[in-house]
């Protein structure tokens, strides 16, 4: 975060105000709110448009849609560190009786569990949650249509199944454990599952005249984990905060990270796209957003953050349809990144090492590959490719050794190995043999080393 906070330029204010104006009226939304936060903290909110004859404001509730799943997920997350439960884990091991309990808790918040997209019955977001009250009735008899893991298919029943998951393992409504574990740890006071004034009204616009119609608010009940909450400009920049830096009385960084890491491939016709775990991925112009999109029906919604650039967007309208929420969000931090690009922290000395990491610190080859290992202020380490290659994060273990905690080596063990003198002579990381010369001859470097050496062309 920047020791110093800074206000945004009036230029880039007025760049603000005029996206947000220019999306307000091609979206015809009754009204528009939205902020910026950067480096932890919001620099922008604004609003346009009105509610009830005022322009609203950061303390104005919308309802936010999908957006919850992230929330949600967050949740699941917080049971995985804790040891309740496996992302491996199937359904069934945690909550019985279900139609799709095969299906693991990780498949479930990336959606690739393979499941039906929408309950059965009437539309779920106009009708109460009374009509589906057991969760037999949000699944139907055959909810699995598509092989598990083979695609992502977004699927709403599947985030209710998560809900009903963290009811059963904490032995506590969802909404109540939410608002205990990250609403209140958060400072978010103004996100709740039901409306609380000042909330403005769901409009469906006419797409032919300037007319309204009022859109249904219902209580979806066991659907609500797939898009019930709602929330205000301000309590989503708080969370866009913390889908940046993390927060360790919720979730450690590393952790957020891997919501945003792809947990399931895109779809051959949206390339720039992806999902994580509760998090949408989005490519643009070379950036990587993580958040959600979110709507339902009178309402839009996005949350999208840079961790890159520590920029987050939050953009909320009172629409069925037009706004284009997520594109007018994305264009709001790409606004500010482009305009007044992060100016990075002061760098800092580790305020202590351990003699025994510091050992491990320097170059590294994976045979003629060079790599750098470096130890971190949080005790962590970063294995770094210095030409084309897999890095990744490890954190220690109580074994002695270091799990890998991202990308091509999450999961796998790093293990120190020594000599006889207690030297480092290498490294074992998931059968990939580091060596402190490119194919050390005193390593067991895999398929040994040609007798001849190296040599001349």
């Amino acid at each position: 975060m920047s020791p110093i906070p800074t206000p945004l330029l009036p230029e880039t204010r007025r760049a603000l105000v005029h996206r947000l104006a220019t999306g307000q009226v091609a979206g015809r939304a009754p009204s528009v709110v939205a902020a910026v936060v950067r480096d932890g903290r919001p620099v922008w909110v604004d609003g346009w448009g009105e509610v009830d004859g005022r322009v609203p404001d950061g303390n104005l509730q919308y309802r936010i849609g999908s957006i919850t799943k992230t929330f949600l997920a967050v949740l699941v997350l917080r049971l995985r560190d804790e040891g309740r439960l496996a992302l491996t884990d199937p359904l069934a091991d945690h909550l019985p009786g279900t139609a799709a309990g095969q299906a693991t808790v990780g498949a479930l918040l990336a959606h690739t569990a393979g499941l039906i997209a929408e309950a059965p019955g009437p539309w779920w977001e106009r009708t109460p949650g009374t009509l589906r009250p057991d969760l037999a009735d949000v699944l139907g008899s055959d909810p699995q249509i598509h092989p598990p893991g083979q695609r992502h298919h977004y699927s709403n029943p599947g985030y209710a199944l998560l809900g009903a998951l963290v009811q059963r393992v904490r032995g506590q409504a969802w909404g109540e454990v939410l608002r205990r574990e990250v609403l209140e740890p958060l400072a978010m006071t103004r996100t709740t599952l039901l409306p609380v004034a000042p909330h403005a009204t769901g409009w469906a616009v006419h797409p032919w005249a300037d007319v309204l119609l009022a859109e249904p608010a219902v209580d979806t009940a066991l659907m609500a984990p797939a898009g019930q909450l709602w929330s205000t400009a301000t309590d989503l920049a708080r969370f866009a905060a913390f889908l940046i830096d993390g927060d360790d009385r919720v979730l450690h960084p590393d952790t957020v990270a891997q919501m945003r890491n792809p947990a399931s491939p895109p779809e051959a016709t949206d390339s720039d796209s992806g999902y994580g775990l509760g998090m949408q991925l989005l490519h643009r112009d070379g950036r990587l957003l993580s958040g959600h999109t979110g709507s339902m029906p009178g309402f839009v919604a996005t949350v999208w953050v840079s961790p890159d650039d520590a920029l987050g967007a939050v953009v909320m309208g009172n629409v069925t349809a037009g706004l284009s929420a997520g594109t007018l969000a994305a264009d709001l931090l790409q606004t500010v990144a482009e305009r007044e690009p992060r100016i990075p922290a002061p760098w800092r000395p580790l305020p202590s090492i351990d003699s025994q990491l510091l050992d491990l610190a320097g170059p590294w080859y994976w045979g003629p590959a060079p790599y750098v290992l470096r130890p971190q202020a949080d005790g962590f380490l970063e294995l770094t490719p210095l030409s084309a290659g897999r890095g990744t994060r490890l954190r220690p273990i109580d074994d002695g050794g270091w799990e890998g905690i991202n990308g091509y080596f999450a999961g796998e063990r790093l293990r120190v190995q020594r000599d006889a003198a207690g030297a480092v002579s290498h490294l074992d990381l998931g059968t990939f043999i580091f060596t402190r010369q490119p194919y050390d001859r005193a390593a067991p470097v895999p398929g040994g080393i040609d007798p001849a050496g190296w040599r001349a062309g």
